[in-house]
């Protein structure tokens, strides 16, 4: 017994006797280490700056999919279709399948693409029926489609002389919640030459149109999630629901459930559960002719500004009152960009006075709470 504890004591002393030079040898490493660090600190500093840029201010990332929204000049599209068999042949897992040409850097280039009808109102009541736009990752991957395999494109609904106006109008409202949040749908404006191959002959249109980003890809942006069950709207964020219904009736738009998931989705980022709307056709501020009339699946005729939110505390409703105030000036400044795309000009001068009553509710006492804040629900 004696033996074993001296032993182990002679191996303390030896570890002990060592300790200065495992000491020394250290120091020598640390000190050639800073030399070297000081060599390359400068190139250590660059491709961390380059790293950070890829997430805004925002909390967005830089995605693949971006490539096609961050160029917001219109892309000219040119697609052939049977309008028919898309919109009695398809459903939610049927495509057909057909070319899409796109002109990119004045050069004609073409993609294998699958189709679908989408909207169920669009596809009972209109000529033209928006459609689900499915490519191929190996086919989109050397194209400006790269990183998205899934878009919506936006076309009008009736075949009638005012049926681009009424495009650019949707379009512009995406474009306006794009100032008033930072989570919103990217879209981009489309011109479409459209062959239609009915039974017996070729029809060709020319429509204004848009493409909306996928909701996974706005998922992904915010390293977020997108929730697929119910949730009461009092337990979404606080100030972006305020901030929506808003914004809905800024545009009167009665046709939206953040509840029910109807014209919205529900992103799950930061802790906060966060609805962003999309399809804002049948609203007062598009007025189409195919919505004069039409009670909407909560009660609402969509031509009528009605506030549909729902009940918060009022310095809440206070400040984001305040905030579409400081944006005031923004927005009519992007909206008249639009004005010469219109076809006509009465269309815009509409939209422009519907923004103007709103504006006027908004900065009268009486009236913001009257309509507003009395009416949540």
């Amino acid at each position: 017994m004696f033996d074993n504890n001296f032993e182990g004591y002679k191996i303390v002393i030896y570890s002990i006797g060592l300790l200065p030079w495992l000491l020394f040898l250290l120091g020598a490493i640390l000190w050639r280490q800073e030399k070297r660090l000081r060599k390359y600190k400068c190139q250590l500093i660059i491709p961390l700056i380059f790293i950070s840029t890829f997430t805004t201010l925002s909390g967005q990332r830089i995605i693949k999919s971006d490539t096609l929204f961050s160029n917001q000049a219109p892309l000219r599209i040119q697609l052939n279709y049977s309008n028919k068999e898309l919109n009695l042949k398809t459903n939610d897992s049927t495509f057909i399948q057909t070319q899409l040409v796109y002109f990119d850097k004045n050069q004609l280039k073409e993609l294998q693409v699958s189709l679908r009808a989408r909207g169920n109102f669009r596809r009972k009541n209109c000529f033209f029926t928006p459609i689900k736009m499915k490519i191929k990752k190996s086919v989109s991957a050397e194209s400006i489609f790269k990183g998205n395999t899934s878009l919506k494109i936006v076309l009008p609904c009736k075949n009638e002389r005012d049926k681009n106006d009424n495009i650019i109008k949707e379009f512009i409202a995406y474009k306006i919640y794009e100032i008033i949040s930072p989570y919103y749908f990217k879209t981009r404006m489309l011109q479409i030459e459209l062959n239609n191959k009915p039974e017996k002959g070729e029809k060709n249109y020319h429509l204004k149109g848009f493409l909306i980003e996928d909701d996974d890809k706005l998922a992904k942006r915010f390293d977020g999630k997108i929730i697929e069950r119910k949730i009461h709207p009092l337990a979404m964020d606080h100030f972006n629901s305020v901030n929506l219904s808003l914004f809905n009736y800024m545009i009167g738009n009665t046709d939206f459930s953040s509840s029910h998931r109807h014209n919205g989705k529900l992103l799950f980022y930061d802790k906060k559960i966060i609805p962003i709307p999309y399809d804002f056709d049948l609203t007062g501020w598009v007025n189409p002719s195919y919505g004069k009339g039409v009670v909407n699946r909560l009660g609402f005729e969509s031509e009528k500004r009605k506030y549909i939110g729902f009940k918060r505390d009022e310095n809440l409703f206070e400040e984001v009152r305040n905030h579409f105030l400081s944006l005031k000036e923004k927005i009519f400044n992007e909206i008249n960009s639009f004005k010469t795309d219109f076809d006509h000009n009465y269309e815009f001068e509409i939209m422009s006075d519907y923004l103007e009553d709103f504006y006027r509710i908004l900065e009268n006492d009486k009236l913001f709470n009257r309509l507003i804040v009395s009416e949540a629900r």
